[in-house]
C-alpha cells in the first residue's frame, strides 16, 4: 500500500530547494509552503484513495481492445471523472486557457504522488498536458479557442504522434502525409506507440500528429506538426462527425498494462481532417515542446517509482524474519533489514531517491524562474540551466530508478520474483521509462551536444560554479566530509566536460555520452545531498529522527554512490576507443 511522503516532499521543497525560490516570480506571487502543503495534501487523498487501489488490479485486467474501441480496466473511467472533478488537470495550465496557472515546482511535486500511485494511470493527463504546452506557445487563435479549454480541464485528453514502423526514434524518416485540402489538410499515414491514443475515458482525444505536407523538404526539414481530433469540433465547440482515424490495436507489453499503447491508422478512406499548427516545416520544433514538458515528467516517474518499491522493500525488511544478525552467540532471530548487506540496499534506495526528487525540483524550479522571474538577466541564466537540466533529470533519473526498483526485487528474495508480492509490478513499470520520450542515449547526445557542445560548456560551467561557491560558503559545516566528496566528484565532472569539450572525434564523444549523463546527475544529486543534510543539521539542531535521517543518508551517499563518479571518469577519458576499435559486423 502506497503512502505519500508528505514529510519528505515539504524538506525537499521547503528545505532543500526554499519556499522563496519563486519569490521574485510575479505570476507566483502567492505560492508558499502552506499552499504547497495544502494542495499536496488533497493530491496525497486522490492518490492513496483512488488511484493506489487500481495499480494492481489495473495491471492484472489490462486495457482491452475490440473493433469498436479501446476499453479502460474497471474503476479508471470512474478514477478520471473524479480526477477531472477535483481539478487536477488545470494545475499547470495558463489561467487565459480555464487553469490554475501553479508554478511547475509544484506540479512536479503533485505528478510525484499519482506517478507512484499508479503510473498508467498518470500517463494520459501527462500526454494531454504535453499536447497543452504545445497549442498555448504555437497554436493559432482558433485552435487555442476550439481545443485547450477542453483539454484544460480534462474533458478531452491529448496525444503525441511520432513514431512510425520504419523510423523508430529517426524523425526523418517520417512517411505520413499531409494533402492540402481548402484551409486543412488530409492526414494518411500509420502511426506507433501511441499512450492513450483510444480509450474510454473522454468523448474525444486530440492527436498532435507529425507528418509531411506534399511537396516539402526530405528529412527533419519538411515536417509538420497537425491536430487530428478523433471527432472534428464544431465552430460552437460541439462534437461533430468521426474523423477517418483509428486504433488497429494495441500492443501487449511488459509492463504498464492498463495504459494502452495504440497502433493508430490516419486515412484509410478519404483522409483525417487536421488542421497545421504554426508554421509549415516546423513541426519538429514546435514537437520538442511537447517532448520537453514530458521529459521532465518522465524522469520524475523514475524516482516516483523507486519511492513505491522503496516503501514495499522497507516494510518487507522491517517484517520478514531470517537468520540472525551478527552478533553475540545467543542472538535471536530478526528481521532482515538488520543484516548489514540489506540495510546497504535500503539506504542506497533511500538516498538515491531523494537525489533525485531534489535535483528534478530543482529543475522545474528552474523553468519557473526562467519563465516568470523579474529579471532578465535570471531568466536567461535559468531558462540555460533548466534546459541543461532537463536531459539529465530524464535519463538519470529514470536508470537510477529502474536500478533501484530492480533492488527492491533483491531486497524481497525469491517472493520479490513472486507477482503477488506487487515488487515485480514495479520493476516491469519502470522499464519503459529509461525509453519514453527519448532513450537514455538520445538524452546523451543531447546533453553532450545541444547543451554542453553548443554553448562551449558555459551553463555547465555556471552551475558548477555556483555549486563550488556554495560550498565554499558553508564549510566548514556538519555537513562537511560530505561536502569535501561532493567537492571531489565536482573536480571530475569538470575534468569530464574539458575532455570532451576538447574532443574533436564527434564519435568519442559520443560513444562516452551516456557515462558523461551518469556522472552529472550523479554529482548533482550529490550537491542537493549535501544542502539538504547542512541544513537538516541547521533546523533545530537536527535533533529531530527525520532531520538526523537525512543526514544520515547523506552520508551513505557520499561514502557509497560518490566514489563511481570516479570510475565515470575514467570511462570517459579512455573508454571510447575500446568502442570505436570494434566493428559492428562481429558483435
Amino acid at each position: 500500500m502506497y503512502r505519500a511522503p508528505l514529510n519528505e516532499l515539504d524538506f525537499a521543497l521547503n528545505t532543500v530547494i526554499g519556499s522563496d525560490v519563486l519569490r521574485d516570480c510575479g505570476a507566483y506571487a502567492d505560492y508558499s509552503a502552506d499552499l504547497a502543503r495544502s494542495v499536496l495534501e488533497e493530491a496525497a487523498r486522490f492518490a492513496e484513495g483512488v488511484l493506489d487501489p487500481l495499480y494492481a488490479s489495473g495491471d492484472r485486467e489490462g486495457a482491452h481492445w475490440t473493433e469498436n474501441g479501446v476499453t479502460t480496466p474497471a474503476g479508471f473511467k470512474a478514477a478520471y471523472e473524479a480526477f477531472v472533478a477535483g481539478g487536477w488537470p488545470q494545475l499547470r495550465a495558463a489561467t487565459e486557457h480555464g487553469g490554475q496557472g501553479l508554478p511547475v515546482l509544484l506540479v512536479t511535486a503533485v505528478e510525484e504522488l499519482f506517478a507512484s500511485a499508479n503510473v498508467a494511470f498518470r500517463l494520459c493527463p501527462m500526454l494531454t498536458q504535453g499536447a497543452i504546452e504545445a497549442l498555448q506557445h504555437c497554436g493559432s487563435p482558433d485552435l487555442k479557442q476550439r481545443y485547450l479549454p477542453k483539454l484544460v480541464k480534462g474533458e478531452w485528453t491529448g496525444t503525441m504522434n511520432l513514431t512510425e514502423p520504419q523510423a523508430g526514434s529517426d524523425l526523418s524518416q517520417v512517411r505520413t502525409r499531409a494533402v492540402p485540402d481548402g484551409g486543412n489538410y488530409r492526414i494518411h499515414g500509420q502511426k506507433i506507440y501511441i499512450t492513450y491514443g483510444e480509450h474510454d475515458l473522454t468523448p474525444n482525444i486530440v492527436h498532435l500528429v507529425l507528418a509531411r505536407i506534399d511537396g516539402a523538404p526530405a528529412g527533419v526539414k519538411g515536417i509538420s506538426l497537425f491536430v487530428v481530433p478523433k471527432f472534428l469540433v464544431n465552430d460552437d465547440g460541439s462534437l461533430g462527425a468521426r474523423n477517418d482515424v483509428r486504433c488497429a490495436s494495441i500492443e501487449h507489453k511488459l509492463g504498464i498494462n492498463a495504459s494502452p499503447t495504440c497502433v493508430m491508422m490516419y486515412g484509410e478512406k478519404d483522409g483525417a481532417i487536421g488542421q497545421l499548427v504554426g508554421d509549415a516545416n516546423r513541426g519538429l520544433e514546435y514537437m520538442f515542446i511537447m517532448m520537453n514538458a514530458a521529459r521532465l515528467s518522465v524522469g520524475l516517474e523514475g524516482y516516483a517509482g523507486a519511492e513505491r518499491a522503496y516503501q514495499r522493500a522497507r516494510a518487507w525488511a522491517l517484517e520478514r524474519v531470517q537468520g540472525r544478525a551478527a552478533g553475540p552467540a545467543d542472538r535471536q532471530p530478526l528481521p532482515i533489514a538488520y543484516h548489514p548487506d540489506v540495510r546497504r540496499m535500503l539506504l542506497l534506495m533511500k538516498s538515491a531517491l531523494e537525489a533525485m526528487r531534489y535535483l528534478a525540483l530543482y529543475a522545474a524550479a528552474q523553468l519557473d524562474l526562467g519563465a516568470q522571474h523579474a529579471s532578465a538577466e535570471t531568466r536567461a541564466q535559468a531558462r540555460a540551466r533548466g534546459e541543461l537540466l532537463i536531459p539529465i533529470v530524464k535519463g538519470f533519473c529514470t536508470e537510477t530508478g529502474l536500478e533501484l526498483c530492480s533492488v527492491g526485487v533483491q531486497i524481497h528474495g525469491g517472493m520479490g520474483f513472486i507477482e503477488a508480492t506487487g515488487a515485480a509490478q514495479s520493476l516491469r513499470d519502470a522499464r519503459i521509462s529509461t525509453i519514453y520520450e527519448g532513450t537514455t542515449g538520445i538524452q546523451a547526445l543531447d546533453l553532450l551536444g545541444r547543451k554542453l557542445q553548443k554553448d562551449g560548456g558555459k551553463a555547465l560551467g555556471a552551475l558548477i560554479a555556483d555549486i563550488r561557491a556554495e560550498l565554499s560558503a558553508t564549510a566548514p559545516a556538519p555537513s562537511g566530509d560530505i561536502g569535501a566528496a561532493v567537492g571531489q566528484a565536482l573536480e571530475r565532472l569538470e575534468a569530464a566536460a574539458r575532455h570532451l569539450l576538447a574532443s574533436t572525434e564527434p564519435a568519442a564523444g559520443q560513444a562516452v555520452a551516456v557515462p558523461f549523463l551518469r556522472l552529472a546527475g550523479t554529482v548533482l544529486g550529490g550537491w542537493l545531498m549535501a544542502r539538504a543534510a547542512r541544513r537538516a543539521a541547521e533546523a533545530n539542531g537536527g535533533a529531530t529522527a527525520f532531520l538526523a535521517a537525512k543526514q544520515q543518508t547523506a552520508a551513505f551517499y557520499a561514502a557509497h554512490v560518490l566514489p563511481a563518479t570516479a570510475g565515470l571518469l575514467e570511462e570517459i577519458v579512455s573508454g571510447a576507443d575500446a568502442i570505436l576499435a570494434v566493428d559492428p559486423d562481429v558483435l
